[in-house]
């Protein structure tokens, strides 16, 4: 039997309803996309570009900004252009194809991060057999299993919600579609698929967080084998993954490891792993990172030569 929608489009309240608030943050979430476009298509262009940045760290890299991109742009622009408008709607399957996307993404960035600590630890743990272990081919079943994994996780979330009646009311206390502000407006008692929900996203973002903690631990307590140097670069290495973790998969646990509810803080949680991660993901990559930086520069100065000519 089809679920009862009489709702045909839904009103995002967004970030603030204030108006000069809301220009102030067109204006900032412009720039924001703006630098995850640009900053993530310097990091694929640099890593396709460069002969030198051939491991496995930056093909999954190449692939992490790609996701960033995707992701961002699947919240943003929408977001963006709802600062300009006081009502701001969008379609019942306009909502559904956003909440699709934002969890098809989401799921695969997470799944990318728990692959890269893999490579991380292998490469570290027992660096003699990396390149027997960590071979193209394996390297291309990873990425292809991430997203998989991110796109069955993210079909059975949509299909979940989109059995559940809608009939009003229709406003959305979110910037953008997501599970537990649509299960609020849900005609029925959310409560078994709020659980399918905690089951699904939750666990994947909990387990991933434990994981990746767990393999990071191991490979720091590993580098007292290594030499000064050596420990140095993993160190580096280390301290911008752990980064990178903690400010993506540290609210999406906040968010989605819980019952059906909504706080008041969750919008501004959302904003660090659908802004800010994507945002810093280039600058942590790269900062941290010396042998892309001599690729950046090697590409820029090439770029700049080829200018001249």
């Amino acid at each position: 039997m089809e679920p009862a929608h009489n709702v045909s489009e839904f009103v995002l309240l967004g970030l603030t309803q204030d108006w000069e608030s809301e220009q102030i943050c067109f204006m900032l979430f412009s720039i924001f996309y703006a630098l995850i476009v640009v900053g993530n298509l310097i990091i694929i262009i640099t890593i396709k570009s460069s002969k030198s940045l051939i491991s496995p760290m930056y093909f999954f890299l190449s692939y992490l900004s790609v996701v960033d991109i995707c992701y961002s742009t699947s919240i943003a622009p929408k977001m963006i252009s709802d600062f300009l408008v006081e009502r701001k709607t969008i379609s019942f399957s306009g909502c559904m194809t956003q909440l699709f996307f934002v969890h098809f993404l989401g799921c695969t960035e997470i799944f990318f991060l728990t692959v890269m600590a893999y490579d991380q630890y292998i490469a570290i743990c027992k660096p003699l057999h990396y390149m027997a272990i960590m071979t193209g081919r394996v390297c291309g079943w990873m990425v292809l299993g991430s997203w998989i994994g991110g796109f069955l996780h993210s079909i059975i979330q949509t299909l979940l919600t989109t059995q559940l009646p809608f009939c009003g009311p229709n406003e959305i206390d979110h910037y953008f579609c997501d599970v537990h502000p649509l299960l609020k407006l849900a005609c029925t008692d959310p409560y078994i698929i709020g659980l399918m929900v905690v089951a699904n996203t939750g666990m994947i973002s909990f387990t991933c967080f434990v994981v990746l903690v767990i393999s990071y631990v191991v490979i720091l307590v590993s580098l007292r084998r290594q030499t000064s140097e050596g420990r140095l670069k993993a160190l580096s290495t280390c301290a911008s993954r752990i980064t990178v973790v903690i400010i993506f998969l540290g609210p999406c646990t906040f968010m989605y490891l819980r019952p059906s509810t909504t706080f008041s803080e969750d919008k501004t949680v959302s904003v660090f792993y659908t802004v800010f991660t994507p945002m810093l993901n280039p600058l942590i990559y790269t900062l941290r990172n010396e042998e892309v930086k001599t690729a950046m520069g090697k590409l820029w100065n090439i770029k700049v030569g080829l200018g001249d000519k």
